[in-house]
């Protein structure tokens, strides 16, 4: 059985005092044990809500990361110093970096590894635009940044990773996939994952949906048997809103 994960992506929200008030709401607000929980604030905030965090056993993550070690990159950061403040997970790939940002496939893949050979868990993010899906190729840019963003990794590397099911018409636009749209998303990237590495490989990892999760929703996402949990913008930048899907989760549990 895999474990939920119930992951707030904060993007670029909340000032210092805000972030560290939202942290220690959720560390002392009433949510399920049987739910991973991991809240990855802005870069420079990582410290502070890393030293409120403690051993509440919420799990600390990054934005982002830098595929270099070290070295002459201005305003990058390195899976070192994230390591350095306490992180155990790193965003990758998401739509904003893949579409407004433009990073590739070949990008997040160096990144990946990156992150893997630190010892931290790589959350690769995955998802198509509006017109992607309007055209029938959902399956299509989805299998092929499965691809290009994992390439080269063996079967033990992938079950240390988490993927997140992301279709970008959903995020932040209030639209969400419905619970069956989101599961046969989510079935297809489990197949993927057996023909590509092995059964084992497809019944440990977790993906997650993300795009517009809401309290409201949540439960009927999850309930599907391949959503192992949710990437949440909005709704997790209030402690009462993001508390509830955590225990949203906590419902599908067997």
């Amino acid at each position: 059985m895999r474990r939920p994960l119930i992951a707030g992506n904060w993007k670029m929200n909340l000032n210092r005092a805000d972030a560290v008030a939202l942290s220690s709401d959720l560390v002392n607000a009433e949510k399920s044990s049987e739910v991973d929980v991991l809240v990855c604030p802005s870069h420079i905030y990582l410290d502070a809500v890393s030293a409120t965090l403690g051993d509440s056993g919420i799990s600390l993550g990054a934005q982002d990361v830098y595929f270099e070690a070290g070295g002459a990159f201005t305003g990058e950061i390195s899976t070192g110093m994230l390591g350095d403040v306490g992180c155990q997970f790193v965003i990758l790939g998401h739509s904003e970096r893949r579409h407004v940002l433009g990073e590739t496939d070949s990008l997040i893949n160096k990144k990946v590894k990156a992150v893997l050979e630190a010892g931290l868990t790589p959350v690769l993010c995955v998802g198509e635009l509006l017109e992607d899906r309007e055209a029938g190729n959902t399956e299509a840019v989805v299998k092929s940044q499965f691809e290009g963003s994992l390439a080269d990794l063996s079967p033990e590397q992938v079950q240390k990773t988490v993927i997140a099911y992301e279709p970008v018409w959903a995020i932040g636009t209030g639209k969400t996939a419905s619970p069956a749209q989101a599961q046969e998303v989510h079935a297809d990237l489990r197949k993927l994952l057996n023909d590509r590495y092995n059964s084992e490989t497809s019944e440990q990892v977790r993906i997650l949906y993300g795009g517009s999760v809401k309290p409201d929703n949540a439960s009927d996402l999850m309930s599907q048997p391949d959503i192992d949990g949710a990437l949440v913008g909005g709704a997790s930048l209030k402690a009462d809103g993001f508390t509830a899907i955590i225990n949203a989760a906590n419902q599908n549990v067997a």
